[in-house]
């Protein structure tokens, strides 16, 4: 199973009561496709960094989930479909690998001193 994020922005229109729902028929629909809900974070209404569709405000809403790579297709499917979300991303988290070590670095040497140069005869052009 692969590690999700979906972010998805509500009108803020809609009542408190439907965004609940909404929020839950789509952490229903992540659990009944055989996905597991991590974390459900809802960071309430923000302001739009720019305005959609006449509207300068939304209800950030941010889902980590674990799932099949065949269920974010449909999740997308569905918050596309629906006319209360304005936005949505959904992306795949990368793990880490931690059995890198990182380089050890190089101490820094003091350059060696440079010896002046020795001042070179100076040829002068034979009278002729």
């Amino acid at each position: 199973m692969n590690k999700y994020e979906v972010v998805y922005i509500i009108d803020p229109a809609v009542e408190e009561e439907a965004r609940k729902a909404l929020v839950a028929k789509y952490n229903e629909l992540i659990t009944g496709n055989g996905g597991i809900v991590d974390k459900v974070e809802e960071w309430g209404k923000r302001r739009l960094a720019y305005a959609i569709d006449y509207k300068t405000e939304g209800y950030y809403v941010l889902v980590n989930f674990q799932a099949e790579s065949e269920l974010p297709k449909e999740l997308e499917r569905n918050l596309q479909i629906s006319e209360s979300v304005i936005r949505y991303q959904v992306i795949r988290i990368e793990e880490r690998k931690s059995s890198v070590k990182p380089a050890k670095p190089r101490p820094v040497r003091a350059a060696a001193p440079v010896a002046p140069a020795a001042e070179a005869p100076v040829e002068t052009p034979a009278a002729e």
